[in-house]
């Protein structure tokens, strides 16, 4: 093998006969330089990444894949049975705002109020001036149906509480007026007034009205509700029952059989009291009605014709 060497600078050239183990090597060097640069360029490439091309690296990944996978299922599975949740509270919402909105269209009909006073059906007024929210987000629309419906159910409490208060103040303001007969069953014996006294024929003045029936024994009722003030046997008037109703307003009952009840309870519309007798001064079983209106007697007639509103 021959190499000839130039020489740049003086243009002279020199030849180099290699023989032997020279030319071997010299061979070997030159094929081997470029196997030998592939070899060690990969050994870099493997040294910086040397996970890139590894079995494990893999087996890795696809562990993590399947844990992920299992964690969606997981996650989606719960967001089903928090949906399906909420789904039957809106659904339990629902049919209590129905039941509200029934209630409170029975109370208002029965009350007989105004129409448009306590509307049922509407939704509730709202208003205010505007304020703009710079918060993004966005709630799902289930949660702002079911956000919604509470403040509805919300709203028509209010009303019922309302229109509660209401009934409760027309029914004390009903309990406590003045209306109907002492007896459930009778008729007039003796109006208020001028009459002539059944035992001495004289003219005199009746402060009440008198209620006869067919026998002793007939229950007395309270023509108000009230507070019992005095129970027992007065003069002319034998056993005899007065109830304070408030407002300036006393009810007396006389003449009775048998008193039912006593000084300092409290007595409902309605009432029976005592029983229809003839005690004190009286020629027959009745009751004597007489009615106070700040201390002065008066004519109990307006009150017994008087129609609860």
């Amino acid at each position: 093998m021959k190499v000839i060497l130039v020489d740049q600078r003086h243009g002279h050239t020199r030849t180099i006969v290699l023989k032997g183990w020279l030319k071997g090597l010299l061979s070997v060097c030159i094929l081997g330089a470029p196997v030998a640069l592939g070899y060690l360029g990969y050994q870099v490439a493997v040294s910086h990444d040397p996970q890139e091309y590894s079995l494990e690296t893999a087996l890795q990944w696809n562990e993590e894949i399947e844990s992920q996978s299992d964690a969606v299922a997981r996650l989606k599975l719960e967001s089903e049975e928090q949906l399906e949740a909420l789904t039957l509270r809106l659904a339990m919402l629902q049919a209590r705002l129905l039941r509200l909105e029934a209630l409170g269209e029975r109370i208002t009909t029965v009350a007989e109020l105004d129409a448009g006073e306590f509307n049922f059906s509407d939704d509730p007024a709202v208003g205010g001036p505007f304020v703009e929210d710079t918060t993004n987000y966005a709630p799902p629309d289930f949660v702002e149906a079911i956000t919604d419906l509470e403040a509805q159910i919300a709203d028509r409490a209010q009303q019922l509480e309302i229109l509660e208060a209401l009934m409760a103040e027309r029914q004390f303001e009903a309990d406590a007026s003045l209306t109907g007969r002492p007896v459930n069953k009778g008729w007039i014996s003796s109006p208020f007034g001028r009459r002539t006294d059944p035992f001495n024929g004289q003219l005199a003045w009746h402060t009440g009205i008198d209620f006869a029936t067919a026998a002793a024994g007939a229950d007395i009722v309270s023509v108000a509700a009230g507070v019992v003030t005095a129970a027992g046997e007065r003069q002319g008037y034998g056993l005899v029952v007065d109830i304070n109703h408030g407002n300036g307003y006393v009810t007396r009952y006389g003449h009775a059989e048998k008193l039912l009840v006593d000084v300092g309870e409290i007595i409902m519309k309605g009432q029976a009291i005592a029983l229809v007798g003839s005690t004190g001064r009286s020629t027959g079983p009745h009751v004597h009605f007489e009615v106070y209106k700040n201390g002065r007697v008066v004519d109990p007639a307006s009150y017994i014709h008087r129609t609860i509103r």
